[in-house]
């Protein structure tokens, strides 16, 4: 099952509030907002990292707004750990099944722990992301992906 048909059976299963677009591949964030027709802030962008240090080793799935910055040490340091880096395009490959650019914010994968940075939620009533293709986004509904994902909160933005 692709990773677009994971996200949205698991997104009706729940009676999410979304809708599909499709459009033309692109892996920009303001360029895709603009195309979707929302806000660059209403964009849940999705980065694929890795924490290390202190014992800790865990593969993480970072969502914040595609307005924001990620602060990979202040990260790292939430999780336990000393340093944070991107993962490979084969490692996110591996644990989300997609491309950079591509990825939305929900973890599938049993090794990627799920944080998102919490002013993801308190400024607009609808998120905005790529659905696993370039080629498609989704709008939903903001209090549904809290509620269906119940990611840990985690400042880690600048």
């Amino acid at each position: 099952m692709s990773t677009f048909e994971k996200l949205t059976t698991l997104l009706d299963h729940h009676q999410a509030r979304y809708q599909v677009m499709e459009h033309d591949a692109t892996g920009k964030c303001d360029e895709v907002a603009a195309i979707r027709g929302t806000a660059l802030g209403q964009g849940a962008k999705a980065l694929v990292c890795h924490v290390k240090g202190n014992g800790v080793k865990q593969h993480v799935l970072a969502v914040l707004t595609a307005d924001k910055q990620a602060n990979l040490t202040q990260l790292a340091q939430a999780l336990g750990g000393t340093r944070a880096s991107l993962a490979s395009p084969t490692e996110v490959d591996n644990l989300t099944g997609c491309v950079f650019g591509a990825i939305p914010p929900f973890s599938f994968h049993p090794q990627l722990l799920l944080v998102a940075d919490p002013s993801l939620f308190s400024r607009y009533q609808e998120l905005a992301f790529n659905a696993g293709l370039l080629e498609k986004s989704m709008v939903l509904n903001t209090e549904d992906y809290r509620r269906i994902s119940a990611p840990r909160l985690v400042d880690f933005t600048r």
